[in-house]
């Protein structure tokens, strides 16, 4: 898959393609990137790529003319064209699924109050929203779309690893654990240390049903978990995120 982004500030970009397991797959040539600063075409001497908003109104909106030379140097009209945008489609794993089939994207990394409206109808087909928050800038936005992206192109991540992540199946994933067997007088679950198969499924099936009706009630709505969620009538205990004294750690500030 090649990534085409378009940013005012390819420094942030360029840096995570090179780095861990991004940096890997442009090597191995799973991935492919091209950085287009939009600033480069714009023809005034101060290369101007922002202006005050028709109607009145606080901040800037990017102009249309520099961000579109570039979409065409980037032959945008024939590839999907994804701009990250508050106002836009809620992004899940399944849109991310539905993208990572695409052999080209275009990202347009917005700045200020955002982009011309007359560029998101020229060339925009996917306008996504990350979260249901806003940020300053558009290159975290479209860095969380390439990351979603790119991790489910075969060969990137090992498959099995993306079978019981979070969102697999409606559910968020099971809780982890890793050496020493004892923390702060915390042990891991006997069951992971017992080498049974079949009961360290159940266990984790049960604990991704747990976590989801906690934390994400609304994903098992529409799933066969719901039933087998209160059917089995699962305990929800708190989540501890800091020590206490009597486990032998600090409670933290």
């Amino acid at each position: 898959m090649n990534f085409d982004v378009l940013t005012l500030f390819p420094a942030i970009v360029d840096a995570f393609f090179k780095e861990s397991i991004m940096a890997k797959s442009v090597e191995s040539n799973k991935i492919s990137y091209t950085l287009t600063d939009f600033r480069d075409f714009a023809t005034d001497r101060h290369h101007t790529c922002d202006d005050t908003p028709y109607g009145g109104g606080a901040g800037m909106v990017v102009k249309p003319e520099p961000l579109g030379k570039a979409l065409e140097s980037v032959n945008a009209k024939n590839k999907r064209v994804i701009y990250p945008s508050p106002s836009g489609r809620k992004f899940t794993q399944e849109y991310a699924k539905e993208l990572s089939k695409e052999e080209d994207l275009v990202i347009i990394c917005g700045r200020y109050e955002g982009i011309d409206q007359r560029i998101i109808d020229m060339y925009v087909d996917d306008e996504i929203c990350i979260g249901d928050y806003v940020i300053s800038s558009g290159e975290v936005a479209a860095l969380v779309v390439i990351d979603a992206v790119y991790r489910l192109i075969d060969g990137v991540i090992n498959a099995e690893s993306l079978l019981e992540e979070s969102f697999t199946g409606g559910l968020l994933e099971y809780p982890h654990y890793t050496r020493p067997v004892t923390y702060c007088s915390r042990s891991v679950p006997e069951v992971l240390l017992s080498g049974h198969h079949a009961n360290i499924e159940k266990w984790r099936m049960e604990k991704r049903i747990e976590k989801t009706l906690k934390m994400r009630p609304e994903l098992l709505e529409n799933t066969p978990y719901k039933e087998m969620a209160y059917e089995k009538n699962i305990e929800l205990k708190p989540y501890v995120a800091k020590g206490t004294e009597e486990d032998g750690c600090d409670k933290g500030n």
